[in-house]
């Protein structure tokens, strides 16, 4: 669901766009913080925040890193 927001703040076209490995942290929602394969090789980190329910908002996109391997661990930033 946040694959659009990502191509455009990154301004990449991603034709893969796989998540691998996630983390959440409650706070007033849930903070999601996943590991997304958008190449065979290259990889990004997603941070993004789902409100409560009665909220009634979608996910959006707080922060991402780009340039991340398979290998790199996926931490809170």
């Amino acid at each position: 669901q946040v694959k659009l927001q990502f191509e455009r703040r990154a301004n990449m076209n991603c034709g893969d766009f796989t998540p691998t490995e996630y983390r959440t942290q409650v706070v007033a929602g849930t903070m999601y913080f996943i590991k997304v394969r958008v190449s065979d090789v290259e990889y990004v980190h997603l941070k993004v925040f789902l409100a409560l329910p009665h909220e009634n908002q979608g996910p959006s996109l707080v922060d991402f890193q780009t340039g991340k391997t398979r290998d790199d661990p996926l931490t809170y930033f």
